[in-house]
């Protein structure tokens, strides 16, 4: 299997706190791998990395064997890395249909003072979006209407406006009802498809979650890596037991 990412030797710190700390971490093309740590462990860190919002002190990320480490975050995006937000980033007063227009103005390389963001094949690819995210319904209706569960959704397929080749999820379960996440979780690996043309890293809390959907599991702990695995594995092993779900009790 080919890497679609290759993060080599990053370092970061904020003065004495240790963001990231010698990350190494290959992904393959198609893989879906959940990252997971508690609050600080440097997951946020890693994803702000590779979509350029922090630059590392030392290492280098690579996109499809493509250098990234010191590109803008706009590069970065128009390079095939998009992600969502555990708050949802819209405009919360206009349609969803609109903001789905936005998203994909923002992603579209080829628009021009002289091009409307309103294309028919821009406004066809958004349609399509929206029905297979189960969110036609809402087209038409503004964003500050609607629940949080349909929000999340609406971020995701803003995203998903350009083919990525990349797709980041920051915690796309959170702030959803317990009823909710199953289904929701089933309607985004549903869009993504079999295919796996797209490779997805999703931060997440929920173990559950995470067993069900991520081929893979990459743990983190004070801005180290503890484990790299297949979920049963890396769930099970005793740093991660200790230092995520809180299974074992810590050493004094």
């Amino acid at each position: 299997m080919s890497s679609m990412l290759e993060a080599v030797g990053l370092n970061k710190r904020f003065g004495a706190v240790v963001a990231a700390d010698d990350i190494n971490i290959r992904v393959g093309q198609g893989e879906r791998v959940s990252l997971v740590g508690s609050n600080g462990a440097g997951k946020t860190t890693f994803v702000n990395m590779v979509t350029g919002y922090m630059k590392p002190d030392t290492g280098s990320i690579k996109l499809d064997g493509a250098d990234i480490t010191l590109l803008h975050p706009r590069a970065i995006t128009q390079s095939g890395v998009v992600r969502s937000f555990q708050t949802p980033q819209l405009f919360g007063q206009l349609s969803v249909m609109d903001n789905m227009m936005v998203a994909n103005a923002c992603h579209d390389q080829r628009l021009s003072f002289w091009q409307s963001a309103q294309r028919r094949e821009a406004r066809d690819r958004a349609e399509a979006l929206l029905e297979r995210f189960r969110l036609a319904e809402y087209g038409q209706r503004r964003v500050s209407e609607l629940p949080g569960g349909v929000r999340k959704l609406l971020d995701i397929a803003m995203a998903l406006t350009v083919a990525p080749k990349l797709l980041l999820l920051d915690e796309p379960t959170s702030g959803v009802s317990a009823d909710e996440k199953y289904p929701m979780m089933e309607t985004i690996m549903t869009v993504l498809g079999d295919a796996r043309e797209t490779t997805v890293l999703f931060v997440e809390h929920d173990m559950d979650i995470v067993e069900r959907y991520a081929d893979r599991v990459i743990a983190f702990y004070s801005g180290r890596i503890i484990a790299d695995d297949k979920p049963a594995l890396a769930l099970a092993a005793d740093d991660v037991r200790r230092y995520v779900t809180g299974e074992l009790k810590q050493e004094a």
